[in-house]
């Protein structure tokens, strides 16, 4: 891997941070320790469980510490990124998008046999079938999560009807083992404002108690209920009805959710861990300079990158380019190049599937290199 024939030799030495080829990606060892064992208290205060979205990380190593601080296991988004971290021996994962194909379903029952405590979300009534005569032709058994829409209309059953009947059908399945209920709100989790945001999650675990409810009297009383995120899971807090969360941001934060007021208080729980560092590669303009990480660096779905080190108070960055970001600055300063620039990300988890590894600090010395390895597994 390039990260480690870049960078190796700097493991250990003070100040080697400054040091590593740009753009490249940085994680605050202390910082994101410091917030994983924060939402591992809070949620042992509130008595719940705690699934972290590895989609965030792609990382066992990460996956590891959440573990290690309390958590059942951890949610996967695609087979792909299950797969990588079974094989890197992560128990309890939870695949939280369908699989559907005949190729994918191969891979699922192949990848059961090897895990520990596997469980798949489900949608539908055919997939279903399909899942219990694949299951079935292998001689094992698939725990199963009925996935509810929480009215996105991205995945989920939005009929309430039917949630009910698809957990019939999975309890009567032969190699199915109805495990219970996914209800995650993803629109919700970036909602600004406490208030607001309050009022709608309320909306829906109404709806979600009402739901589980129903399973309960007709005798299928689900074992998880699982759900909420890093933008939800204050709120969440006060509900009774999920028994786990699927929280992924949390470690790492970006620009999007250090405007969002995750407990009502306006004061974060969780700190800025993840960055991408940067160099400047030309100061030729008064007022503005360039920098190495541009399009290819960052994820382009939400704000501008907010530089966190480096630059005069007061000055932004921009993309300019594929591979270069533009520095504005305040009025009578300025930077030469070669100057060390550490940004927060606009969103964090598109702009970890744009690198290969972390490179771990503490203050400013790499202490370690960790591959990325569900990094592009999205399949």
């Amino acid at each position: 891997m390039d990260a480690f024939r870049l960078h190796q030799h700097l493991i250990g030495q003070q100040g080697s941070r400054r040091s590593l080829n740009t753009p490249v990606l940085v994680i605050d060892l202390d910082t994101m320790d410091a917030n994983i064992a924060a939402l591992a208290a809070f949620a042992r205060q509130h008595g719940k469980n705690l699934r972290p979205h590895s989609k965030t990380h792609k990382s066992p190593e990460i996956a590891r510490r959440q573990i290690a601080a309390g958590a059942l296991g951890i949610c996967c988004a695609k087979l792909g990124e299950a797969e990588a971290m079974v094989d890197h021996s992560i128990p309890g994962v939870l695949i939280t998008s369908p699989v559907v194909t005949p190729q994918g379903i191969e891979r699922l029952i192949a990848l059961n046999s090897r895990s520990m405590d596997l469980m798949q979300t489900v949608d539908n009534a055919d997939n279903v079938a399909a899942l219990d005569k694949a299951a079935a032709e292998a001689f094992t058994r698939l725990s199963v999560v009925v996935d509810i829409d929480p009215g996105m209309h991205r995945t989920g059953v939005s009929d309430d009807g039917e949630v009910i009947r698809l957990a019939r059908q999975i309890n009567r399945a032969k190699h199915l083992s109805f495990a219970g209920v996914q209800f995650y709100s993803g629109r919700l989790q970036h909602v600004e404002d406490f208030a607001e945001r309050r009022k709608s999650v309320e909306v829906e675990t109404a709806r979600l108690k009402r739901l589980v409810q129903e399973l309960c009297d007709a005798g299928l009383p689900p074992s998880i209920v699982t759900g909420s995120g890093t933008g939800t899971h204050g709120i969440d807090a006060a509900q009774s009805v999920f028994t786990e969360w699927q929280c992924g941001s949390y470690i790492f934060m970006d620009v999007q959710y250090e405007a969002v007021d995750l407990r009502g208080n306006k004061v974060s729980p969780f700190a800025q861990s993840l960055f991408v560092d940067t160099t400047v590669i030309s100061a030729n303009t008064s007022g503005m300079a360039t920098a190495d990480a541009g399009l290819k660096a960052f994820s382009t779905d939400g704000p501008m990158p907010v530089i966190a080190q480096g630059a005069p108070a007061g000055s932004s960055y921009r993309f300019f380019g594929d591979e270069y970001g533009a520095v504005a600055l305040p009025p009578g300063k300025e930077l030469k190049i070669g100057a060390w620039l550490s940004c927060q990300p606009p969103h964090c988890d598109p702009t970890v599937n744009l690198y290969d590894a972390y490179h771990i600090v503490k203050g400013d010395t790499l202490i370690d290199i960790w591959p990325i390895v569900g990094r592009g597994l999205s399949r």
